[in-house]
């Protein structure tokens, strides 16, 4: 129709008058052009951001409009009105425009607001199918020690495929995870929406409130504790009360433990900063979880290892029962443990331990310096060069004072035994940040609440219980035998006859067996950046839109 015009050019044309209108179809091709072109290019003021699978989606259909029956459109204004359970934004899918845009009339003097409409609503889906599918926000540029699972689907087919059979609340609920961890997060975010616009004036400092103490701040902390579902009626007392009662020791008990607080029962500092989170707050850390969750793989496992680095706790899963839970210890703030999904592949009994360079220069080489015996003591030979051709020295001839990272050339193992910094075990799926799961001498650390001890790996209470589980069943392998290798000291290296999956996940906010909304402190201070890029409206040059390339 407008044969050796660029399609930027119609554009521009259409817009101040010089080209008679076209029909809808053909607008969508003039639009689709100008965004193969390179252009940026706007449907009912917004601009569109999926550009790469709407392309392929309306070329798939010859460029004719894919929206045009209303109950498909209705159910698509529904989806979009309950999707703030999932902690996303309608108004990132255009919702507002859509709804206007729904009110135009459907003439010959109105075809360019049908192409509007029409592009509007499949960027809609095709934009909220990627960000159910693989999150919102791209781990990796918030956070270098974030790995997330990517999901191969080909959204402009879905979206023909949905549109064809008529089925897209069904098609968007399949693209949620599938977890039950999700979906009980998603019942608590409906919980908490009925509150995020209630006042909640921070309750002033003071000293702390133990039994027996009046206070005039314990009327509203019984109120609020009752909002949040912490206190039931029969444990409330007297609503205006401003004695701590015995009645009201166990509710702080179990909301502190709920928070991740020691259960001491007095409300200190920490205790009422968590009552004073408030629940548009509480939301807020709901919804960047379930971001997190959408970075998971479709299937975490038959039965898997699940280690929540912001709780400190390890579980095995099997089937949808946890069979075991322990206690960890992972990483310090300043050599925090990574997050990613791996298989456990095999086991090492009586490990050795060879010290990473870093650490070498970081932490033993101070040591080293101030106590000459260090090294012994503690059961470490000294090897110089690597492989085949390093040859062991004796530590007492080595100069560690000109020891430095230009000049390096030592490794330092440590033999196995009882003061062995990996301990018995240690549970192997080699990754390229060199982190894994392992016993330590140290097991004193585990009666702290908050446990950042380690150099990123994370060390487990009570390991032989995991070890014999992971071996139940391989011939050979009874306890009798695992306690006689142990006994003898000797580094033995044991294959899993079927590796078996583990998620280290970083979880601040999460639902737990028995249907308890669970907080924790945000220990490596991951959360801010995450819910700052969740806020974020979608734009096409994003680096988490870059996925959306039609496949």
């Amino acid at each position: 129709m407008y044969k050796g015009l660029t399609a930027s050019v119609v554009v521009v044309l259409l817009i101040v008058g010089l080209v008679p209108p076209a029909g809808a179809d053909e607008m969508l091709r003039q639009r689709l052009e100008a965004i193969q072109a390179g252009y940026t290019v706007a449907a009912g003021g917004e601009p569109l951001v999926a550009t790469a699978a709407l392309s392929d989606f309306y070329e798939s259909r010859g460029y004719t409009p894919a929206w045009t029956r209303p109950e498909l459109r209705d159910d698509w204004m529904s989806v979009l009105a309950g999707i703030a359970g999932d902690g996303l934004v309608p108004d990132d899918y255009h919702a507002r425009a859509l709804a206007e845009l729904q009110q135009d009339s459907e003439t010959e003097h109105s075809q360019a607001a049908l192409a509007d409409r029409d592009l509007l609503l499949s960027d809609s889906f095709l934009l909220l199918a990627s960000h159910l599918l693989d999150g919102k926000v791209d781990p990796e540029t918030t956070d270098p020690e974030w790995q997330a699972e990517r999901h191969q689907r080909e959204l402009y087919q879905m979206l023909s495929q949905a549109l064809d059979s008529g089925n897209l609340v069904a098609t968007v609920d399949a693209l949620r995870p599938t977890q039950t961890g999700y979906q009980a997060l998603r019942s608590a975010h409906g919980r908490l929406a009925a509150m995020a616009n209630m006042e909640w004036p921070p309750i002033p400092a003071g000293p702390s409130i133990e039994v027996g103490d009046r206070d005039d701040r314990l009327p509203v902390i019984r109120q609020r504790l009752r909002l949040l579902g912490d206190l039931r009626d029969a444990e409330a007392g007297d609503p205006v009360a401003d004695v701590f009662d015995d009645r009201l020791e166990p509710v702080i008990r179990a909301f502190q433990r709920r928070h991740g607080l020691t259960d001491d029962g007095i409300i200190g500092r920490k205790t009422l900063a968590m009552v004073n989170l408030s629940p548009a707050q509480r939301l807020d850390r709901v919804d960047l979880n379930l971001e997190r969750w959408r970075w998971l793989p479709d299937s975490l496992g038959l039965r898997y290892v699940l280690v929540n680095i912001a709780a400190f706790e390890m579980e095995v899963v099997q089937g949808d029962q946890v069979v075991m839970e322990k206690p960890v210890i992972v990483g310090q703030p300043y050599r925090r443990t990574p997050v990613f999904s791996d298989q456990i592949r095999y086991l090492v009994l009586n490990p050795t331990w060879t010290v990473p360079t870093k650490l070498i220069l970081q932490d033993k080489l101070p040591q080293i310096l101030k106590d000459p015996g260090y090294l012994e003591r503690l059961g470490f030979e000294v090897y110089e060069g690597w492989g085949a051709d390093r040859r062991r020295v004796d530590a007492a001839t080595v100069d560690w004072s000109r020891v430095s990272a230009r000049n390096l050339p030592y490794q330092l193992v440590q033999a196995p035994g009882p003061q062995n910094a990996l301990g018995q075990v240690k549970f192997m799926f080699p990754n390229k940040y060199d982190v894994y799961l392992h016993d330590t001498p140290s097991r004193d650390l585990f009666q702290k609440s908050a446990r950042t001890f380690s150099s990123g790996c994370i060390r487990l209470k009570d390991p032989m219980e995991l070890a014999a589980y992971l071996l139940k069943g391989k011939p050979g392998w009874d306890e009798d035998r695992l306690n006689a290798v142990l006994a003898s000291r000797k580094t033995t290296t044991v294959l899993l006859d079927d590796p078996i999956p583990i998620h280290l996940q970083y979880w601040t906010v999460w639902v737990d067996g028995h249907g308890t909304l669970q907080f924790r402190p945000d220990i490596y201070d991951r959360d801010p950046a995450v819910l700052a890029a969740l806020h974020e409206s979608p734009s096409a040059g994003s680096a988490a839109q870059a996925r959306l390339t039609g496949g």
